[in-house]
């Protein structure tokens, strides 16, 4: 019996240990972690160099509450994540999580705008399907109905727009028209909901769990940027997935000329070590906020000394292995492979991603894009017969939480050729089993 509770009532095998690539279970079964966690683990697990940083740190402090002390290690990861953020994005706010960095995001865009006399401006515009964080705030900004419906008397739900899913629209995702289509789709929610009501556009540079690696088309995050800009709205580039290096650039909006105003990091700036997230702002939204009376919020642990040394460690592995670079060419092989498991396996109506952050999407029929029956939940069998075969991948339903299915594929970012054999390998055998039991069911 557990006494713990999470999602179900499922259970799993009791972790032992892990490293590099793979976890072992009690029993000794080796696992391929096919997807760093939660998209998390972006260095591998168990790092030495995170490992004696983190005992360098513990030996001297393991806590000290910002009200009381400055700490070297906050300002060291502060000036690091500085230098690697756009230029005149100059301010972190530490926070432990993902979502808690999205609420911190939500709250300084609007005291901002109190701060600048634009206090009509609150509504935080987002995408539907799209996914920001489970706390309220956060909620109230996920396009994702599973998660939100049964909370919906206790939130008030922001405005949303459709998220840019040309290839089930069928348009041309390299056609800068294709981009500016739905870019374009925030100019008239700004205008349907009163310009002098918007404070911000919270955007993931490439799609995370909810739409399954969604590459914005050609075009799209410039005219997002142009469309901020014309408006007088912020925008806040959720990078909690695609930071750290994911995408083959330390933060995904790297790939565009799309310059964010706020920039929300968490999963893999931790790495799995320690609970840490980040908020880096622009200097000239922070210091408004502070002239008038400070930035009304914060968290117990933000800042921590721990947390932000192994945070500096990860940040240092990553550009020490040069691991963006393995991201962007490990992720062109990925994707090279995943394509080629499409050929062979007719379930599989698209592939997609950039760098490290790939999808599958399973469909009946690739030409009408029609989804699998829900019934199937191909979401989670085809993880669950994977995982069975040592193999972890990670999934969720494509089409508003509500139908449809993709799988995640997401190593480290130490990935190299073999373990790209092992998981296309793994793969293959999952989707062979799991046409097989389809086979069996319509039979």
């Amino acid at each position: 019996m557990s006494h713990l509770f999470y999602q179900g009532r499922g259970r799993k095998p009791v972790l032992d240990q892990a490293r590099g690539v793979y976890m072992w279970d009690k029993d000794g079964k080796r696992y391929l972690d096919g997807s760093s966690g939660a998209m998390v683990c972006n260095i591998g697990h168990s790092n030495p160099n995170v490992l004696a940083a983190m005992q360098r740190q513990m030996e001297k402090s393991t806590f000290g509450y910002r009200l009381h002390f400055e700490t070297e290690a906050s300002e060291k990861l502060a000036s690091k994540l500085a230098a690697l953020a756009p230029g005149g994005l100059d301010k972190v706010f530490f926070v432990s999580g993902g979502s808690e960095a999205v609420e911190s995001a939500l709250k300084l865009a609007r005291q901002y705008m109190n701060a600048t006399g634009q206090g009509s401006r609150w509504k935080v515009i987002s995408r539907q399907p799209s996914y920001h964080g489970s706390t309220l705030g956060a909620l109230a900004v996920t396009g994702y109905t599973p998660l939100s419906a049964p909370f919906e008397p206790m939130l008030r739900q922001m405005p949303k727009i459709p998220a840019p899913r040309a290839y089930l629209d069928g348009r041309d995702p390299r056609d800068p028209a294709s981009g500016h289509h739905y870019a374009n789709m925030l100019a008239s929610a700004i205008e349907a909901e009163g310009p002098e009501t918007v404070a911000a556009f919270i955007v993931e540079p490439v799609g995370g769990a909810s739409t399954g690696a969604l590459v914005p088309p050609a075009g799209y995050m410039e005219r997002i940027r142009e469309i901020c800009d014309r408006y007088g709205i912020l925008m806040i580039a959720d990078e909690v997935m695609t930071g750290a290096g994911r995408t083959g650039r330390f933060l995904g909006s790297d790939h565009w000329n799309a310059r964010p105003d706020i920039i929300v990091m968490s999963k893999g700036l931790g790495a799995g070590y320690v609970p840490l997230g980040a908020m880096i702002a622009d200097a000239r939204l922070v210091e408004p906020v502070l002239d008038a009376g400070g930035f009304a919020h914060g968290y117990t642990y933000a800042g921590n000394p721990l947390a932000c040394a192994a945070g500096l460690a990860v940040v240092e592995e990553i550009e020490g292995q040069a691991l963006c670079a393995n991201a962007d060419r490990m992720g062109e092989r990925l994707l090279a492979r995943l394509r080629g498991l499409m050929q062979k396996h007719e379930v599989i109506g698209d592939v997609r991603g950039m760098g490290l952050l790939t999808a599958f999407e399973l469909m009946s029929d690739r030409d009408s894009k029609a989804p699998l029956p829900k019934g199937l939940n191909a979401y989670q069998r085809l993880v669950d017969i994977a995982y069975d075969k040592g193999l972890i991948v990670y999934s969720r339903r494509t089409r508003d939480g509500i139908e449809g299915d993709h799988i995640l594929v997401c190593p480290p970012l130490i990935v190299t050729d073999d373990h790209l054999d092992e998981i296309i390998e793994g793969l293959d055998a999952a989707l062979s089993q799991f046409a097989d039991e389809i086979a069996g069911t319509a039979g």
